[in-house]
C-alpha cells in the first residue's frame, strides 16, 4: 500500500530531452516544464488506479492488476495493452515508446522513464 496517496512533482531530470524524443510539441513541453503534476494512486492489494493530472488540464487514469494484461492509455490518448509487474517493491511497465518504473524511496514517489539512452526521472512528494 506504499504507493497509495496523492503526490505532487518536486523535481524532474531529463524532461526536455525525453519529451522531444516522444515528439511532444515545444509549446506543450514549455507549459509542462515547471508544472507540478499531481499523481493520485489508490491501491487495494494488487489492484491499482493511477491518475495523473497534466498542465493542459488533461487527466489520464489507468487501472491495472499486477501481472495481468490490461488496457492502458498514454497522455496523448494512445491506447495499448500492457502488463504491470512488481519486483522488489518497484512497479514496472513497457509503454509503446519507453519503459517506466515507479518506486517509493525515502518517502518519495520516484518515477523513471527510459527510451534508449534518454531518461526522465520525476520525484514527487506526498501531499
Amino acid at each position: 500500500m506504499a504507493f497509495a496517496g496523492k503526490w505532487e512533482t518536486e523535481n524532474q531530470e531529463g524532461y526536455d530531452a525525453f519529451c522531444k524524443l516522444l515528439g511532444i510539441p515545444d509549446d506543450v513541453i514549455e507549459k509542462g516544464r515547471d508544472y507540478k503534476m499531481v499523481t493520485e494512486v489508490t491501491q487495494d492489494g494488487d489492484n491499482f488506479s493511477w491518475t495523473q493530472m497534466y498542465p493542459t488540464n488533461a487527466k489520464v487514469t489507468n487501472k491495472f492488476i499486477i501481472d495481468k494484461e490490461c488496457d492502458m492509455e498514454t497522455i496523448g490518448g494512445k491506447k495499448f495493452k500492457a502488463t504491470v509487474h512488481m519486483e522488489e517493491g518497484k512497479l514496472s511497465v513497457a509503454f509503446p515508446n519507453y519503459h517506466h518504473t515507479s518506486e517509493i524511496s525515502g518517502g518519495k514517489l520516484v518515477e523513471t522513464s527510459k527510451a534508449g539512452s534518454v531518461v526522465l526521472k520525476r520525484t514527487s512528494k506526498k501531499i
